[in-house]
C-alpha cells in the first residue's frame, strides 16, 4: 500500500462515519480496489462476486481513460460515444443532463452497474455505497443517513426514509467541503434521488456546483427540478435545508 493510499484510508475512515448508521438487519462489509471503496449491505457474504465485478469495471473505466485521456478531466459533457463500454455511456448519458463533466457520474454509476450484476430474485436486498453514492435494491423501508459533515446540526440526526425500491434506486451525495471529489461550489451536501445512480450521481455534483452560500438553496432546487429524471433532492448548507419532490425526512435513533 503506497503512502497515497494509506492517507486516503485514514481520510475516507473519518468522512464516512455515516455509513454505520444503514440498515441493521444486513450484512455489512467494506471492499477496497485502488481509489475505489464500498460499502456494502447484504443479506448475503457476496465479497468475492462484488470484488470480481470492481476490478471489472475498473478495467473498462481505465481502458477508456488511457484511449481517451481529456475525459478524466473533462469538466464539461463528453460527445456520445456508441463504441464505448455501457459504463461509459451512461457517464456521458448522465453528464449531458446534467452539465458537468463525466467523472461527476462515475461513483454512481460504478455503484448501480455492480448492483445490477445480481439477479434481483436471489439478491433481492442490496446496498452498495460507493464514495457517498448509493445503488439501494431493498424489498422494506430503508433509512439513510444525511451527512453533511461533522460540524452540521443535521449529521447523525436526519435521514430520508425510503420506500421499497425491489427494482433499485440511486440516492447519491455531493459536497464542495468533504472528500476528494472535484466541486465548484460550497455545499455542505446536496442529496439527489434517481431512479439511475448515474443520472443522481452526476446531478448532485451540479447542484453543489451551484451553492456558494444558504441565500442559494432555492435557485438551486429549481435548476434540479428541470434535469428530467430526478425524483428528490435534498440540500444543506450551513443551518439552513431544503427538500423537494419523493423526500421523506426521518428523525435518526441514536
Amino acid at each position: 500500500m503506497s503512502d497515497s493510499d494509506q492517507e486516503y484510508r485514514k481520510r475516507s475512515d473519518v468522512e464516512r462515519d455515516y455509513r454505520s448508521f444503514l440498515a441493521n438487519d444486513l450484512l455489512k462489509y467494506r471492499i477496497i480496489v485502488g481509489e475505489s471503496d464500498l460499502w456494502v449491505l447484504s443479506e448475503q457474504d457476496l465479497k468475492a462476486e462484488l470484488e470480481r465485478f470492481l476490478k471489472f469495471y475498473r478495467r473498462q473505466l481505465k481502458g477508456y481513460i488511457h484511449s481517451h485521456p481529456g475525459f478524466l478531466q473533462a469538466l464539461v459533457p463528453w460527445p456520445e460515444d456508441h463504441q464505448a463500454p455501457e459504463i461509459i455511456q451512461a457517464m456521458i448519458w448522465a453528464s449531458k443532463l446534467a452539465g458537468v463533466g463525466p467523472m461527476a457520474a462515475v461513483a454512481g454509476t460504478i455503484a448501480a452497474a455492480i448492483g445490477r450484476k445480481f439477479d434481483p430474485k436471489l439478491v433481492p436486498e442490496l446496498i452498495i455505497e460507493n464514495g457517498g453514492d448509493i445503488y439501494l435494491r431493498s424489498r422494506k423501508e430503508r433509512v439513510v443517513s444525511l451527512f453533511a459533515g461533522a460540524e452540521s446540526p443535521f449529521s447523525g440526526k436526519l435521514g430520508i426514509l425510503l420506500p421499497p425500491y425491489p427494482e433499485g434506486i440511486g440516492i447519491c451525495t455531493s459536497s464542495g467541503k468533504l472528500g476528494p471529489s472535484l466541486s465548484f461550489g460550497n455545499a455542505d451536501a446536496v442529496m439527489i434521488i434517481a431512479s439511475e445512480p448515474s443520472l443522481a450521481d452526476a446531478a448532485a455534483t451540479a447542484g453543489a456546483n451551484h451553492i456558494k452560500d444558504s441565500s442559494d438553496l432555492s435557485k438551486t432546487i429549481s435548476f434540479l427540478q428541470k434535469i428530467p429524471g430526478i425524483s428528490g433532492i435534498l440540500i444543506v448548507k450551513d443551518q439552513k435545508i431544503a427538500v423537494w419532490g419523493e423526500v421523506e425526512l426521518a428523525p435518526l435513533k441514536v
